[in-house]
């Protein structure tokens, strides 16, 4: 289990990168697995608050704010199975509110934005939040024409004649007055009882059963035999338009009512409310009714009534500012405690995972819950016995929020955290601490490889997509394998051509399947200097970073050298500390340090005031290097016995150079410096090299058109897609930026550019085409 995340204000420039790519990557695994795969693995509040902890960073550092950022995504890319439909008009999703305070602030913003009089009404509709999959169908005259999921909000999937089975869905519209062209919008679902048919004979045949009801629906909707989604019993509910020839309402409200008289079930619950009380009346009122309802809803919809004032206020990223979603917080249910088990992670990592009486919740059956550490279970004195009261924090694993005290058995105990790894080594624990020699909550296996539990997770890493990338090696052959002593370090995975009689007299091993994995290991024998590194699986080295040291390193030879140096020339605790203030970079720091070292301003009047001697001092710290300064040390006996320290704490050159890599820093230097500071590691990695061919990384280039200068790329790119075009720009020696500011040197703008552009004609920044840049670039 990782520690528990830093403060948004306590992020580091260089962490807040780490983190920023770790939350890109996790949450399109998410996406993935959500709307392509119909299968998510974390739940809607979970999904919730990993997009709020990007927001927060990026809000705190907009400079670091990519082109790709979640935040200004719209769902996931469409599957392959089905052709592509691009929508009329995006299906944008709608911000989050999760509290009280958050719909106040909606009516407010509302209110500044249109600049209302305080005395004016505000009509809102208040629309239960159905939790099923939304759809877009086209009409054309009355006749439904196509139909299409949301895929990323500008392409869908087409899912027509899928749609055309459902038989709450009209194949002509009723009534009178629809548009000529229209997309209605709305949501398929599943109601309660059918989802539990549904479940109760896939069960009965054997087949796939499905977690809850929404992932139902999206596995019924999206099937390329509509025969299979005629037999499911999906529903549709109708709350919204996309395109439409001409208008058709003046309100939000109206235009329901309109729905409903062309054939369509709109939700009962649906009200018109005014103003910031009638909001709050009508989240209280839904939450009332919510056990109530045959299907499931997470939250309540607010919408501005009137449609000329939703056109007014427009969008803002990839939600429109008219709209919000007011979430109902995660479900919880009461069960008991059974048993508490210790899992062990790649790094060592110990996680605490609690054994629970099944229960229920949501539509899913919960038998696991994450306890997080020994302090939060000291932290909730959380027993064996216990009745507890659980969230779903997860589809999978909840969260233990709180013990049932009074229903706690007499002879219930305290739990007794190991001391030792629950592998056969039984490896003594020890405490995690931070590069100022801090402890953390987290407990660690320093068994590394010698450790069965953290060997096989560490093996996993090295095959993962993003690594070598291995087709055939899951974690079954894996476990096998290792189980039978044929991999005991990546390098061994390189040997099994020599089993390959040994494996094919496994069970499910046929000639076909071992030629396939065999071949695929041979294949990435040649392997990029990036995933070789990314695959070591040292902490805190993420695929960024992995890309940095290789472009810097060039050469395996050279990382593996410079990394071996840099162990035995690893910082002191309070040079750690200092690097890792908040509020001071790197030009901040080393400013410090020659200060420290008796370079000018060394002698400083003493009656001044520790923000003015240091303005004296150290005239290259700005405000906010010098608040940072004041608030960690307070006076200036203990910054200037600090700085001194720092200074003799200073790392070597080897370090320095590791740490000095764009994207690394001191915290990940300190963590290759110890990775190879250890002897079985460094064994690990010249055994792997003997089984390796490494392609060095190409250097960029210094003598291009685009070599030194900031780039942003914005809108939709044509002839290359956004990765290839960083891609390009990096080789030729660019920096690619994820936000426009005056630092920016071009801007390459496509179709559908918005803010970005805005921002680099406010800073006078040069933009481009795509067909003009690539004309400067010779592409």
């Amino acid at each position: 289990m990782a520690p528990a995340p830093i403060s948004v204000d306590a992020l580091t420039e260089p962490q807040a990168l780490a983190e920023l790519t770790a939350l890109a990557d996790e949450l399109a695994r998410h996406d993935i697995a959500y709307h392509q795969n119909d299968d998510p693995t974390i739940s809607d509040a979970d999904y919730d608050a990993l997009k709020r902890r990007n927001a927060e960073i990026e809000a705190r550092f907009p400079h670091l704010v990519r082109e790709n950022s979640p935040s200004l995504k719209v769902g996931a890319a469409r599957s392959e199975k089905f052709r592509a439909i691009e929508h009329g008009v995006p299906m944008l999703s709608l911000d989050n509110a999760f509290s009280n305070e958050d719909a106040v602030e909606f009516d407010a913003r509302i209110r500044r934005f249109l600049r209302l009089p305080p005395d004016e009404t505000v009509g809102y509709t208040a629309e239960p939040k159905i939790d099923g999959l939304s759809c877009s169908i086209r009409y054309e005259k009355g006749e439904l024409v196509r139909a299409a999921t949301r895929g990323d909000g500008r392409v869908g999937e087409d899912v027509t004649a899928n749609v055309r089975t459902i038989g709450e869905i009209p194949h002509r519209l009723a009534g009178e007055g629809w548009p000529d062209e229209i997309e209605i919008r709305g949501e398929i679902y599943l109601g309660h009882e059918e989802f539990a048919a549904l479940n109760a004979a896939a069960a009965e045949a054997g087949q796939k059963t499905y977690a809850n009801p929404r992932n139902a629906a999206a596995g019924s909707l999206r099937q390329i035999d509509p025969t299979i989604t005629a037999a499911r019993p999906l529903r549709f509910f109708a709350y919204a338009w996309g395109y439409h020839s001409q208008p058709f309402a003046q309100t939000q409200w109206e235009a329901l009512r309109k729905l409903k008289g062309w054939g369509f079930r709109t939700t009962p619950e649906s009200r018109r409310v005014e103003n910031a009380a009638g909001l709050l009346e009508a989240y209280d009122e839904m939450e009332k009714v919510r056990p109530h309802l045959g299907y499931d809803i997470d939250g309540v919809v607010y919408k501005v009534d009137r449609l000329d004032w939703q056109q007014r206020l427009g969008f803002v990223s990839r939600a429109p500012r008219w709209g919000v979603a007011r979430k109902f917080p995660a479900q919880q249910a009461r069960t008991v405690l059974e048993a508490i088990d210790i899992q062990v992670g790649r790094t060592g990592a110990i996680t605490p995972v609690a054994r629970l009486h099944p229960v229920t919740v949501g539509g899913v059956v919960v038998v696991n819950a994450t306890l997080h550490n020994a302090d939060e279970i000291a932290r909730k004195d959380i027993r064996v016995g216990d009745t507890v009261i659980l969230q779903r924090a997860g589809d999978v694993i909840p969260q233990i929020v709180q013990v049932v005290l009074e229903e706690r058995p007499k002879d219930a105990a305290p739990f007794a955290f190991p001391t030792h790894c629950p592998c056969p080594l039984h490896t003594e624990l020890v405490r995690e601490t931070t590069a100022s020699g801090a402890e953390t909550v987290v407990r660690r296996c320093a068994g590394e490889f010698a450790c069965p539990f953290q060997k096989l997770a560490h093996l996993r890493h090295f095959v993962s997509r993003r690594a070598f990338d291995i087709e055939g090696l899951g974690e079954k052959q894996l476990t096998l394998f290792a189980e039978k002593g044929w991999l005991n370090s990546p390098a061994d995975i390189f040997r099994l051509k020599a089993r390959r009689e040994e494996i094919l007299a496994q069970d499910r091993f046929g000639e076909t399947s071992v030629t396939n994995l065999l071949a695929s290991i041979e294949d990435r024998r040649n392997i990029d200097l990036d995933r070789f590194i990314y695959g070591l699986g040292i902490r805190h080295i993420g695929e960024t970073t992995s890309t940095a040291l290789s472009r810097h390193f060039e050469t395996a030879e050279r990382f593996v050298e410079t990394s071996r140096l840099a162990a035995g020339q690893t910082a002191g605790p309070m040079f750690a500390e200092l690097s890792d203030l908040d509020g001071l970079g790197p030009t901040a720091v080393s400013a410090v340090l020659e200060f420290a070292r008796g370079g000018p301003g060394l002698l400083v009047p003493p009656d001044l005031s520790l923000d003015s001697r240091l303005k004296l001092a150290i005239p290259k710290l700005n405000s906010k290097a010098r608040a940072a300064l004041e608030a960690r040390f307070g006076d200036w006996a203990s910054l200037e016995a600090a700085a001194r320290q720092a200074a003799a704490e200073t790392p070597g050159a080897a370090f320095l150079e590791v740490a000095s890599v764009d994207a690394v820093g001191v915290v990940a230097a300190r963590m290759i410096a110890e990775f190879f500071g250890e002897d079985h590691n460094r064994a690990l990695v010249d055994d792997l090299l003997g089984e390796l061919t490494v392609i060095a990384a190409e250097k960029p280039k210094t003598d291009t058109a685009v070599a030194g200068k900031t780039v942003v790329f914005t809108g939709s790119l044509e002839r290359m897609t956004r990765d290839e075009a960083k891609a390009q720009a990096e080789r030729l020696g660019a920096k690619v930026s994820g936000s426009v500011s005056k630092k920016t040197d071009l801007v390459v703008a496509g179709p559908g550019a918005g803010s970005k552009l805005k921002e680099a004609e406010k800073h006078g920044v040069k933009v481009l085409t795509e067909d003009e840049w690539l004309a400067l670039v010779g592409g």
